[in-house]
């Protein structure tokens, strides 16, 4: 007995002595970039306004891929950041879209949204619980077997979650109060973050906070005469009930992720303990800013682009003079889609229409009572889902499939519907009209039926205050990623990259398994381009 029990602490020291000394030409950082709406044709068309250390030192050093496919899959930062990171489609990842119908709340809730475990420095609630599968970091702190140190930053809490995954040490993000905030799940919250929250909290600032040009009007290019001559100037008051929304989507709230990883990167010494690898994941955005008088974002958009530069840029840098560059893998990736759809002036005559939410639902509900007898047989439309009440339909012992075909027919012929789908229609077809449906719809979570409008037109929430408006609008357009490592040789990759093969590429790069659900193959030409690390 006290052999075994000596044999077996024996082992246990020699498998943590490995864990601890682990190969010291593995990359001891992995930096991962998630850039909302970040765009091909903008990277390459404002190339030569960029400096040296951003955007230009992960084309010229690594592997830039120009053209990654997410198959039109997602229309949301969240969305995206769990497929990116999970290396799986929508309908799989358990976080198919930022926010879902609750039936007992009978209100979109958050998808992440979590009361069993409590805010820190706020009162929002979040986990990842939500999220089915393992992430590209939660992979690397099994690998580590949890001895290293693990960070993610975003000003959108549902990113900072999905980034840090289940395993990390802490995930930290702007509450809506303005101080930088974590959930309870995360056993750790950076005393360099507490520090900033005290000395310079993000409220004392905005009130003063002016987002102007970097440059005179008529140097930003492409952009059209009447715009060059009133330059642009946003300020965020704290009067304003929407302030930190606006602050989260706007050039200056780059800067302020960036300040924060880096006093994390200083003050947690990522990169330098030689343990296991960190994780430093970033979320940032270059998503157009829709909050302009006159819907021409344009300025404000490149503008966007050369801060977003100069952020890196010092991101790189601090890499560089801490744990360096030739010790860390990046990896940055857009999220995939575009928004820049804008209600029209109606001077244009541009055809469009409103679609009210609230009056589909009123309008469906009368119809299916003439039909199958007097009840709400519709719980709610929501983001052009139609959700029945399957309790009241069992109470009436109505056909479902009856109400559903009927339901269809209704909506179908509604001013603005392009066209309807049931669940079953989306999960069984393998046309190709149907697959970027199939492909992000989660069956647990999903509605009964599916809307699709006219490009145009405008879909209205109304049954929230106050009313949200979504024009509706298709665009296509190139989504870029880098991955950079000291075992990379630099090249482009102009043939399209299914965005699920980021994830099982980074990991392969690392040599550690892939997230669980990732079922799509590293990108090969990557893999192809890794040179032998060298001993350092």
């Amino acid at each position: 007995m006290k052999s075994s029990f000596i044999t077996s602490v024996i082992c246990g020291l020699v498998t943590i002595n490995a864990v601890v000394s682990a190969d010291a030409a593995r990359p001891r950082l992995v930096v991962g970039i998630v850039v909302d709406q970040l765009r091909t044709d903008y990277l390459e068309y404002l190339r030569e306004m960029f400096g040296e250390e951003g955007f230009r030192t992960l084309m010229k050093r690594g592997i830039y891929m120009r053209d990654v496919d997410f198959r039109n899959t997602v229309a949301d930062p969240v969305a995206a950041t769990a497929l990116i990171q999970t290396g799986a489609w929508p309908a799989n990842t358990g976080v198919p879209t930022s926010s879902l119908f609750s039936t007992s709340a009978k209100r979109n809730l958050p998808t992440l949204h979590d009361t069993n475990f409590s805010g820190v420095n706020t009162t929002e609630t979040y986990s990842p619980v939500q999220l089915r599968l393992s992430t590209v970091t939660d992979e690397i702190v099994i690998d580590g077997a949890g001895l290293g140190a693990h960070y993610s930053v975003a000003t959108d809490p549902q990113q900072a979650v999905i980034l840090a995954g289940h395993a990390a040490r802490s995930a930290v993000w702007l509450s809506h109060d303005g101080l930088w905030a974590s959930s309870s799940y995360y056993p750790d919250f950076p005393q360099s973050v507490n520090n900033r929250n005290r000395l310079h909290p993000t409220a004392l600032r905005l009130d003063t906070l002016q987002w102007k040009p970097s440059l005179r009007p008529d140097q930003y290019p492409g952009v059209p005469a009447q715009k060059r001559y009133y330059p642009f100037r946003h300020t965020f008051p704290l009067s304003d009930r929407d302030v930190y929304t606006r602050y989260r989507k706007s050039a200056p709230a780059n800067e302020e992720v960036t300040d924060i990883a880096i006093e994390i990167l200083k003050n947690q010494a990522l990169g330098k303990r030689g343990d296991a690898i960190d994780v430093l994941n970033v979320a940032y955005t270059a998503a157009p800013y829709k909050y302009v008088k006159d819907g021409d974002y344009r300025i404000e958009l490149e503008d966007t682009y050369l801060r977003l530069d100069t952020q890196l840029g010092r991101l790189l840098n601090a890499i560089a003079t801490g744990p360096g560059l030739d010790n860390t893998l990046i990896y940055l990736t857009s999220t995939g889609y575009y928004d820049d759809a804008t209600v029209d002036d109606p001077k244009y005559r541009i055809p469009t229409g409103d679609f009210s939410s609230k009056r589909a639902e009123s309008l469906l509900n009368s119809y299916l009572s003439a039909k199958h007898g007097n009840a709400d047989f519709v719980e709610a439309v929501v983001n052009g889902r139609i959700y029945l009440d399957h309790k009241e339909i069992e109470k009436r012992n109505a056909d479902r499939y009856a109400i559903l075909n009927d339901a269809r027919d209704f909506l179908r012929k509604m001013s603005g519907v392009k066209e309807v789908y049931t669940l079953s229609d989306i999960l069984t077809s393998n046309l190709p009209d149907t697959e970027a449906l199939r492909l992000r719809t989660d069956s647990r979570s999903s509605g009964d039926l599916f809307l699709t409008f006219q490009p145009g037109w405008n879909v209205i929430d109304d049954q929230t205050y106050p009313p949200q408006t979504y024009p509706q609008r298709q665009n296509a357009h190139l989504s870029p990623a880098f991955i950079m490592a000291p075992t990379i040789t630099a090249t482009t990759i102009d043939t399209p990259v299914e965005a699920t093969a980021i994830a099982p590429t980074v990991t392969s790069t690392l040599h550690i398994r892939s997230p669980n659900g990732a079922s799509t193959r590293p990108v090969t030409q990557i893999l192809t381009q890794e040179q032998p690390y060298k001993a350092k």
